[in-house]
């Protein structure tokens, strides 16, 4: 039997990357192509090492695993645990039903076959294991774990859906500088400058890491940001006149004090509309607003309605 290796290829990286692209769509998340093109590769060169003499253990159960983590996480990144294992949920999934579509139109449009102890040999010569009376237990017992796992995962799809339309693509503009983002526009954010009463949307630091310097980054992420207020006669900074100390309350109640950035503008785009703001202060957070990255920043909902 003559094997081509590069047409399994092929089809192999084709049906990986239609599936990691409809694993994306169910899951409401972007992707990059390049990051697609990478996985692809990744699952199809696992099907041709199938056609090498390599070692037996490459063929168990933990490598499979390891091989479709790694295919999501070049894929779609980590974010978190949580956000992994939805990923690896719903690519599992539609794996499951492409698979059992090709099973059953193969089987319903088989001219005739042969059974041998429970293996039916069609004429192509692909092998199709019938189900027998211990299997289907099996496939009970495994029924309602697997659905309640599929409404978990298509729950969040949903959830994920609702919060999409609250976020809208923000765009900062400080002199010649400008940065963009995905922000989540938050009711419930009613964050003020006390002395201004200009709103205060808050922002990830890691976005201004080009433009910060490295010790305020550290100083940010360990809320020491009062010292950088008290070293500014010492170090140089183009936006000097820009910063604000804003004060508010922590998770354990206390009083704390976030760095802001005065821009020039604020340009809001969200179902069509866009919102231009000018009276508005860019807080800065130095951990992650999301686990999963859905967005950067947490629109103040005056912005909003201001437009």
């Amino acid at each position: 039997m003559v094997v081509y290796a590069d047409l399994i290829f092929l089809l192999n990286f084709l049906m990986d990357a239609a599936m990691l692209i409809v694993t994306a769509k169910t899951r409401k998340i972007s992707f990059k192509w390049w990051r697609i093109v990478g996985s692809s590769v990744l699952g199809a060169s696992y099907v041709v090492i199938m056609f090498l003499p390599v070692p037996l253990f490459l063929f168990t159960f933990s490598v499979k695993c390891m091989f479709c983590i790694g295919m999501i996480m070049t894929a779609f990144g980590f974010g978190s645990l949580q956000n992994l294992l939805r990923n690896i949920g719903t690519f599992l999934l539609v794996n499951f039903a492409v698979a059992g579509g090709i099973f059953g139109i193969h089987y319903v449009m088989a001219s005739s076959s042969d059974v041998m102890d429970g293996i039916v040999f069609t004429q192509t010569g692909v092998a199709m294991f019938q189900l027998q009376v211990g299997g289907i237990l099996f496939v009970l017992v495994l029924l309602l774990p697997l659905l309640w796992w599929f409404r978990t995962v298509f729950q969040s799809s949903k959830q994920r859906e609702v919060l999409t339309s609250y976020l809208a693509e923000v765009t900062i503009h400080v002199g010649d500088y400008s940065a963009s983002c995905k922000g989540l526009i938050d009711t419930g954010n009613q964050l003020y400058d006390p002395l201004t009463r200009t709103p205060v949307m808050v922002m990830e630091v890691s976005e201004w890491g080009d433009v910060l310097p490295v010790e305020w980054l550290q100083r940010i992420r360990s809320a020491d940001v009062d010292q950088i207020i008290s070293g500014l006669g010492a170090e140089e900074f183009v936006w000097q006149d820009r910063l604000r100390l804003v004060p508010y309350r922590g998770v354990n109640r206390n009083t704390q004090f976030m760095l802001a950035i005065k821009p020039d503008k604020v340009v809001i785009t969200h179902n069509h509309l866009q919102i231009e703001a000018s009276k508005v202060l860019i807080g800065l957070d130095g951990g992650k607003l999301c686990s999963d990255g859905s967005y950067q920043a947490i629109i103040h909902p005056a912005l909003i309605s201001a437009g």
